[in-house]
C-alpha cells in the first residue's frame, strides 16, 4: 500500500511539473514570429487574415486566468489542427507539443463554437451582379446553356465509426463517412454546404433533404431562370439542375454536351482537391475522431476558411 501511494504521489508530481514546463513553454512560442512561409505552410492562413480572424473572435475566447492560453494561441492550436490533421505533429518543433490532449480538446470545442458564429458570413448564395454575370459568361464559356451559375456534387469526409448507428455512415466505398453536398461558384468558392448526412445516403436524397432543394425551387418559381446549378446524374431532374444526357452515342450532340459539362463541372471536382489540400483533416488519408455533429462543425468552419482565403486572394493550391 505504501509503495502503490508513493508511485500515485510522483505521478501527480510529474503531471503538474509536465503542465508547468508546458505553460513555460508557451510563453517563448509566439506563431507570428514564424516567417511568412512558415506561417502559411502551419496555419494555411496569411499572418494578415489570421489577425483579422483574431480580431473578431478573441472577445470570445479570451483566457479565464492567466495560466491559460491566449486567444491568439487557441486560434494557432485550432487552425494547425485544420491543418495537419492533429493536434500534435511534428514534435520537437511544432509549438503544439506544448499543449496536453484535454487542453486542446476544450480548446478545439471554444474556439470551433466561435469561429462557425462568427465567420458564418463567408458562406453566402447571394451573389452581386456582377458576381453572376462573370460566373454565367464563364460557364457559358465552357458549356452552352444560358443561366449557369454554380455546381453541385458532395464529397465524402472520413470519419471514426460513430458509437450510434454506425451502419448510417458506412458508405458504398467500404468506409465511415460524413457526406457533404457543397455548391461551388467559378471562382472555387463554396456558397452552400450541408455536411449533416451520413456516407450511405445518396447525392440525391441529400439534395432533397437539404433547404438548398426549395431555395432554387423558390427563385424558379418567382421568375429567376438565369440561376441555374450544373450537377452529375446522381442528381434529380429539375428545370435549375442542368445534368448530362443519358444514353448518349457516340460522336453525337449528346456526347458532344456530355463532354463540354464535365469540363464545366470539374471545377467543384478542383474545390473540393483545394479544401482539403489546405485543410488535410478532411484529406482521405485522414480520419476525424469526434462525433459526426462536430466533424459537422469543422467541415463548416474549414469551408469558410476557404472561401476567405480565396476573397484575399490566394487562389493557388497549396504546396508543403
Amino acid at each position: 500500500m505504501l509503495n502503490s501511494l508513493f508511485f500515485a504521489g510522483e505521478s501527480d508530481d510529474a503531471d503538474k511539473n509536465l503542465a508547468q514546463h508546458r505553460r513555460e513553454l508557451r510563453k517563448q512560442l509566439d506563431p507570428l514570429e514564424l516567417s511568412d512561409k512558415a506561417f502559411m505552410q502551419n496555419f494555411r492562413l496569411p499572418k494578415s487574415l489570421f489577425e483579422e480572424i483574431l480580431a473578431k473572435i478573441a472577445p470570445f475566447i479570451a483566457p479565464k486566468h492567466n495560466r491559460g492560453l491566449s486567444a491568439e494561441q487557441k486560434l494557432a492550436t485550432v487552425l494547425r489542427f485544420f491543418a495537419q490533421g492533429s493536434y500534435q505533429q511534428g514534435v520537437g518543433n511544432d509549438f503544439t507539443m506544448t499543449i496536453g490532449q484535454s487542453t486542446f480538446s476544450e480548446t478545439l470545442d471554444q474556439t470551433l463554437t466561435v469561429l462557425e458564429r462568427e465567420l458564418t458570413y463567408a458562406i453566402t448564395m447571394n451573389l452581386t451582379e456582377d458576381e453572376r454575370a462573370d460566373a454565367r459568361r464563364y460557364f457559358y464559356s465552357k458549356l452552352p446553356v444560358p443561366g449557369v451559375v454554380m455546381c453541385i456534387d458532395g464529397t465524402h469526409i472520413r470519419i471514426v465509426a460513430p458509437h450510434d448507428n454506425s451502419i448510417y455512415y458506412f458508405n458504398r466505398k467500404g468506409f465511415y463517412s460524413l457526406n457533404a453536398l457543397m455548391i461551388c461558384d467559378h471562382r472555387q468558392i463554396i456558397r452552400f454546404v450541408d455536411a449533416r448526412f451520413g456516407g450511405s445516403d445518396h447525392d440525391s436524397y441529400i439534395y432533397n433533404s437539404s433547404p438548398i432543394s426549395s431555395y432554387f425551387e423558390e427563385k424558379w418559381r418567382n421568375g429567376d431562370r438565369m440561376f441555374k446549378l450544373l450537377g452529375d446524374s446522381a442528381y434529380p431532374s429539375k428545370p435549375w439542375l442542368i445534368k448530362p444526357r443519358r444514353n448518349a452515342e457516340p460522336n453525337s450532340p449528346d456526347s458532344l454536351f456530355n463532354e463540354q459539362h464535365a469540363k464545366a463541372r470539374s471545377i467543384i471536382e478542383r474545390t473540393f482537391g483545394l479544401l482539403k489540400a489546405r485543410f488535410r483533416c478532411l484529406n482521405g488519408e485522414r480520419l476525424l475522431h469526434y462525433t459526426p455533429t462536430k466533424c459537422v462543425r469543422i467541415i463548416n468552419v474549414c469551408c469558410m476558411l476557404h472561401n476567405l482565403l480565396i476573397m484575399h486572394g490566394i487562389t493557388d493550391e497549396f504546396n508543403e
